[in-house]
């Protein structure tokens, strides 16, 4: 018996001692494989920045830069994953989730694990895998790091990168280039103007990036006039005197295209000068049918990158790494936003004023809710509501947020532009560290302002809707009924 007891005992302490020693060499291995990526993150972060302020007008190194953006943006969001993954862990037990929204997060399924599992396995395999993906980038990027050293650099004015996040130019730096190597581009036949669609999504920034490359210092110094147009007025067109030398014509539809109006206006810009080039951006993909050169769509951001952004924006100038509570919230706004840049904007703003745990915890239940009273009754993210034109439920759908206009762009910033045709109240999002109490009534919404010229508005018309409505059941955009929220 004492032999046997004697076995037994040395069994389990020989046990015993292997299950530790295998945890501290894990452990080990995994601190050593988060400071690799550390580093690697550093080294391509670095050459990221250097080639944003570069022009690249070389396509396939504009292919690469977008390949080593997406390996740090996902390394990124590994390293977040590790750093705050206890604290993740204890914001979700405060998160409302009596609804799930993982069915209806409008992002492609990331490859990392969101979530906080007890077993380091899934953790240790996602690290190991993006450590691969940046090594790999990393050993290809020398060509690159070389051809980018002959690339003329961009003259940066002192707000430049600050103006870039804050309209929405985040992560657009490839399509840019894109675009302005379409109209530095001398024409070798003296032929009708270039025609370059840009389509994309509502909100996705096609107008911000327009204006951006517009008012590039090559792009304004290669023509003699820059023409921005609406596609209801085309014939605007004709009431300019002939321009002299190049002219760069830039058109925003957002309705249908009219043929005839386009023909009229086509032929009108062909007795423009040499070389001048025109653009046209819109929502409808039948805009690609206008061009006469390889069209850009303009996507929505990968989770990951959208992610970093919206940490840019809550944080502002303060380290994540100072406030790890807080940076394990994020990721959460950045699921249940659905990718919405002028979201991510003005709640990030309101976040950012009041850097409380509680508080950020409280602003993503309100947002969670909104996006399950919403999926209940229609099925669908209210960004895709917006998208189809159709109006979002607030407050436990005594609110209806029409979609307006994406933007409205006022003379100054203290007149904002009344979308409704009515003496309405207005109510401006982000006042108050973004406490809003609603009137009893209709009123206009300004859920975001720019900061910046043109100080462009984000307005929506709100209607109050009796609380007798929520008794009657609505239909969802597929056509079924959906239950009310009061059964």
């Amino acid at each position: 018996m004492d032999l046997a007891i004697s076995a037994l005992t040395g069994d389990l302490a020989s046990r015993f001692i292997s299950f530790l020693m295998n945890n501290c060499s894990d452990r080990l291995c995994s601190e050593e494989k988060v400071e690799r990526l550390q580093q690697l993150l550093l080294r391509v972060h670095m050459v990221i920045e250097e080639a944003e302020g570069r022009y690249i007008s070389n396509s396939s190194m504009l292919i690469q830069l977008k390949t080593l953006s997406a390996a740090m943006y996902q390394g990124y969001h590994v390293l977040d994953n590790i750093r705050y993954r206890q604290h993740k862990k204890s914001s979700k037990e405060l998160v409302s989730d009596s609804f799930p929204l993982s069915a209806y997060i409008p992002f492609k399924r990331s490859r990392t694990t969101t979530g906080v599992s007890s077993a380091n396995k899934p953790i240790n395999s996602e690290l190991q895998s993006t450590l691969q993906n940046l090594e790999a980038a990393v050993g290809n990027m020398v060509e690159f790091v070389v051809l980018l050293g002959g690339c003329e650099r961009i003259s940066r004015r002192p707000y430049d990168a600050y103006l870039r996040v804050d309209s929405f130019m985040f992560g657009r730096h490839v399509e840019k280039q894109q675009i302005i190597s379409f109209l530095l581009l001398h024409d070798v036949n003296n032929g009708p103007p270039a025609v370059l669609p840009i389509t994309g999504g509502r909100g996705v920034g096609k107008k911000t990036l327009v204006a951006h490359v517009c008012d590039d210092g090559r792009v304004r110094s290669h023509f003699a006039s820059i023409l921005h147009l609406n596609g209801d007025g085309l014939s605007r067109i004709t009431d300019h005197e002939r321009l002299p030398g190049r002219t760069l014509v830039a058109v925003e539809f957002v309705s249908d295209v009219d043929g005839d109006d386009w023909t009229e206006f086509y032929s009108s810009v062909t007795s423009l000068g040499r070389g001048s080039k025109v653009i046209i951006f819109g929502r409808d993909e039948k805009l690609k049918k206008f061009g006469n050169v390889k069209p850009i769509s303009v996507n929505c951001l990968p989770f990951e990158e959208y992610r970093y952004l919206f940490k840019i924006l809550a944080f502002g100038s303060s380290d994540p790494v100072d406030h790890p509570r807080l940076a394990a919230i994020v990721e959460e706004f950045a699921k249940v936003l659905g990718g919405s840049l002028v979201s991510a904007n003005f709640i990030a703003h309101s976040m950012r004023k009041n850097p409380d745990a509680q508080f950020w915890l409280c602003k993503l239940n309100r947002v969670r809710m909104t996006v399950k009273l919403n999926m209940s009754r229609f099925g669908v993210h209210p960004s895709d509501l917006l998208d189809r034109g159709r109006p979002v439920h607030l407050n436990n759908g005594h609110y209806l947020l029409s979609p307006g206009a994406p933007s409205c762009p006022t003379p100054s910033a203290s007149s904002p532009s009344n979308v409704s045709g009515k003496n309405l109240p207005k109510v401006i999002f982000g006042e108050e560290a973004g406490h809003i109490v609603p009137p009893k009534g209709d009123f206009e919404l300004i859920s975001w302002r720019s900061r910046l010229p043109p100080h462009t508005l984000f307005v929506h018309l709100v209607q109050y809707v009796p609380s007798c409505v929520d008794d009657k059941p609505e239909t969802s955009l597929s056509g079924k009924k959906r239950p009310d929220l009061s059964t």
